[in-house]
Parts: C-alpha cells; sequence; structure tokens
C-alpha cells in the first residue's frame, strides 16, 4: 500500500516468502510506482559512470542491461543505478539519481561473468536469482547524481559478425524509443504523457542517444563492454566531481 502523496508505504508477506523478498519487490517495482507518483520520470535502464557522466544501458526486459552493467563493474566501473535510472532535469541539463547498490542477475548471467551460477549470493532463500554486491570488494557503487552524458539503447542480440557495434540515431528516432523505454510508462494519463513527451524531447537533443547491438554469443560480454568504453570516451569530456544537485 502507498499513500496518496507516495511518501509512506506499507508491506506485508506469507510463508514460505521472507522480508528479503519484500525488500526485494520495495526496492523494484514498488519504488518505480513511487516515482511515478511523485512526477519523476525513470528510464528503464541501469547506469554506470564514466568519466564523471552517468552513462545509461535503456532497453526492454531481457535485452541484457543488467549483465552489461555487472560486467562494467567487475572491469571497475562504479554503477549507480540497475533497472531503474530516475531522472532530474535542471538548468540545461539531466541527472540521474543513485539507486541501490547491487545488480540483480539471473543464473545463468552470473555463470558467464564469474564462471559459475553460484557464484554470488541469493536475493531470497526462495528465488534464484542473484545480486553482485557493490560495496567496494568486487565492484564498486556510484553514490551521488551524475549529469547524464550519454544513452546507448539496447537492439536485440545478433549472430552477426559485426556485433557488438554502436548504430548513429536520429533525435527522432531516438525519441520515438525512449518513449516505449521510461519505467512504467503504462501508469501515465494523457497529460502525464505530454508533459514527458516534452521531457524527453528536450532530453534527446541535450544528449547523445545511439543504439547498441550486442552479440548473441556471451562470451563477447567483454567485447561489448570494450565498445561502450571506447565509444563513451569519444563523447564525454573528463569531469571533476560536483555536489550533490538532487535527491527523492
Amino acid at each position: 500500500m502507498v499513500d496518496g502523496q507516495a511518501r509512506r508505504v506499507w508491506g506485508a508477506f506469507r510463508s514460505p516468502l521472507t522480508d528479503a523478498d519484500l525488500a526485494t519487490y520495495f526496492l523494484g517495482p514498488v519504488l518505480g510506482f513511487v516515482l511515478r507518483r511523485r512526477h519523476i520520470t525513470s528510464l528503464h535502464a541501469s547506469a554506470v559512470e564514466l568519466l564523471g557522466y552517468a552513462v545509461a544501458l535503456s532497453g526492454e526486459g531481457g535485452f541484457g542491461k543488467s549483465t552489461t552493467a555487472a560486467a562494467l563493474a567487475l572491469r571497475g566501473v562504479p554503477v549507480l543505478s540497475e533497472d531503474i535510472a530516475p531522472l532530474h532535469e535542471g538548468t540545461g541539463d539531466f541527472d540521474v539519481l543513485p539507486g541501490y547498490p547491487r545488480v540483480c542477475l539471473w543464473p545463468d548471467s552470473v555463470n558467464h561473468l564469474l564462471g559459475s551460477p553460484q557464484a554470488l549470493p541469493l536475493l531470497t532463500p526462495v528465488w534464484e536469482k542473484r545480486y553482485l554486491p557493490l560495496d567496494g570488494v568486487r565492484a564498486r557503487f556510484s553514490p551521488e547524481p551524475l549529469p547524464l552524458g550519454l544513452i546507448y539503447l539496447f537492439a536485440p542480440r545478433s549472430g552477426e559478425a559485426s556485433a557488438p557495434r554502436v548504430e548513429e540515431m536520429s533525435p527522432r528516432e531516438a525519441l520515438l524509443t525512449l518513449v516505449q523505454n521510461t519505467y512504467m510508462n503504462w501508469l501515465l494519463d494523457r497529460e502525464q504523457r505530454a508533459v514527458e513527451f516534452d521531457a524527453l524531447s528536450r532530453l534527446v537533443q541535450q544528449v547523445p542517444v545511439r543504439r547498441i547491438v550486442p552479440h548473441s554469443d556471451p562470451e563477447r560480454i567483454a567485447a561489448l563492454c570494450e565498445l561502450i568504453q571506447a565509444d563513451a570516451a569519444h563523447f564525454l569530456i573528463p569531469r571533476k566531481p560536483m555536489p550533490c544537485k538532487a535527491r527523492i
């Protein structure tokens, strides 16, 4: 249950579920709903920190956003958020707000990244999904809002020899794709959709948006990470950390 101002949340669970299950849903779709109720647009995306900017990895479920974020994290790239990337529009820019310090992964992704499906702890005792802690041991968390510097929109995986690859997108094409990849957009009424469309229109004029086509072979994840890091370096000018601008 969520109150009318989306300031308080109540929840309950029954056996065999546990408080860990309750927390998992709270940190995912429930907070996504809360953000919507607070009129905060969120991309369906994971976000990592590159050169002092937030780089969003957006796209439909199952396209590899979280797996790619985890692979980058294991290469030393801090993760800002996973699956939900809340946006704050300031004066002439957009910030991505930090999420929770972990990346949730299915066992096959854990196996591809770390050599065993049991290499990471379970999210809950009754669910097979696992998580990579962003605790500074194997991977790091980026705890402050960062300016959004670049968006990669994930296309379906391809077996072509040219994959993984990055493709140009026009602002119009980027806008139409982003509209479909905001979190919980089915909750919006007509007026809210118009407001969000206007915000995303401003975003694609300010932030480069590029399509990324992963390879269907999971062994090519290292090549995908290298591609993202090299491509982002062409767009992002390294910046020094700035004071926190916004919090939820």
